[in-house]
């Protein structure tokens, strides 16, 4: 059984060291974690959540496509920046639209990255899991995965890639626990 895991990425930057993990766990699961694959999703294309947009009951395209990749996902992966201790307005917009009657991420596992400054853009874990809470969706506790991007040694390249051999391992171990939490929750241990 692979798991599908639908990753959202709260960063628009091209280099984004946000894109950067993602692209880091997708080689992961392809290196060594088999039973997992990965696929971004693109959130910058979603309108702002606008209820004028919802007619008789249906979505805009982009958002109809995002919230079926989402429902079709065993679990989710966010990389959220911080912004003001908190999560981009890209990424809300996407829990946001998610959450729309017939909300897609009720009962999803989940788990969350982030890089930054000293923090490692752990602030923005914690406003995430709050909203969670009411959409219904499940966070791993342990472990948890903050990349300090700036503190020696050099994290990620020049095209925001992730480079550092102790941040793989702990971005590995995140996703191990991710797969062993969407298979307990579904009742496939």
């Amino acid at each position: 059984m692979v798991l599908k895991v639908v990753a959202l990425c709260g960063s628009l930057r091209k280099n984004s060291y946000h894109h950067g993990l993602i692209k880091s766990a997708q080689q992961i699961c392809q290196e060594s974690l088999k039973g997992i694959q990965i696929e971004l999703l693109k959130i910058s294309e979603l309108p702002f959540v606008n209820p004028d947009l919802e007619v008789d009951g249906t979505f805009p395209p982009a958002v109809e496509a995002f919230r079926q990749k989402v429902l079709s996902a065993d679990s989710i992966l966010f990389a959220s920046p911080e912004y003001n201790y908190s999560v981009t307005p890209t990424l809300k917009n996407a829990v946001d639209w998610g959450s729309r009657p017939g909300n897609v991420w009720a009962g999803k596992p989940a788990a969350i990255v982030s890089t930054g400054g000293n923090f490692g853009g752990g602030r923005s874990h914690y406003h995430l899991r709050q909203i969670g809470v009411y959409v219904d969706l499940h966070f791993i506790n342990k472990p948890e995965c903050f990349v300090p991007a700036y503190s020696p040694p050099p994290k990620f390249d020049s095209e925001g890639n992730l480079i550092d051999a102790q941040s793989k391992e702990i971005l590995q171990q995140i996703l191990v626990s991710l797969e062993g939490f969407t298979l307990k929750l579904s009742g496939n241990v």
